[in-house]
């Protein structure tokens, strides 16, 4: 589960693009309620490929993202790994009420979290009752970003994941041209459900039709916005 705040995205994440100004009033609630969150909070810094919790880990806390990218993921039965979500400075995620985690997380590269244990959580909503509804609105964005997740992945065509994928990230890090993609072509493989040759040769036919240039691996820079979204809403 993801909900971004503090940003001044202009497209919005897939899970705001239903309503832009609905989006804006819950991120400002939702703020507000990690400044009174702040409190009950802990820091914690993680290296490069570090577990922040492991599928099976008891979920007794959840976590917003300070610096860096996170990765949840979960190992699937025939040996493969499927990525569920990544998560970028100012993303609150792991808020539910299960008793184990589903999935697994982990530091993309050098990440810094805060960590709200859920007893803690608890007892400041039961102080301040205002606060369940900002913790509401972020799983209302949850729900809203799992159904976009199962449109992507299950009608859409390789060109079609990737093009989304890509504007995507380029909303969610609120940037206009040049966009920095700390993960690697595996982990965007692991995430659109497609093979690591498949992303690669999809971003050389972007390259070649002028829609993106790649300074390096984790550099990608925006040509024609427009062509990329036509590709992704087909």
């Amino acid at each position: 589960m993801y909900v971004q705040v503090g940003s001044t995205s202009r497209g919005g994440s897939i899970g705001d693009r239903a309503g832009t100004s609905d989006a804006a009033v819950a991120r400002l609630g939702v703020l507000g309620a990690l400044v009174a969150f702040e409190r009950i909070g802990s820091r914690r810094s993680l290296d490069r490929n570090a577990e922040l919790f492991a599928e099976g880990d008891a979920a007794d806390c959840w976590f917003r993202v300070i610096s860096g990218a996170v990765r949840l993921s979960k190992l699937l039965a025939n040996g493969r790994r499927h990525i569920t979500e990544f998560y970028f400075a100012g993303d609150c995620f792991g808020i539910d009420n299960l008793p184990e985690r589903l999935f697994s997380a982990e530091a993309v590269g050098e990440v810094v979290v805060m960590r709200y244990p859920r007893r803690a959580t608890e007892r400041l909503i039961d102080e301040q009752p205002q606060l369940a509804r900002s913790l509401r609105d972020m799983m209302v964005c949850d729900l809203a970003n799992a159904q976009m997740r199962m449109l992507l992945l299950g009608r859409m065509s390789a060109p079609e994941r990737v093009a989304t994928f890509l504007l995507d990230m380029f909303d969610r890090r609120d940037a206009r041209r040049s966009l920095d993609l700390p993960m690697s072509r595996s982990d965007i493989a692991d995430y659109l459900g497609l093979t690591i040759e498949t992303v690669c040769r999809v971003l050389s036919a972007f390259k070649r039709d002028g829609l993106i240039d790649i300074a390096n691996p984790h550099q990608i820079e925006l040509r024609d916005r427009g062509g990329l979204a036509a590709i992704g809403e087909a």
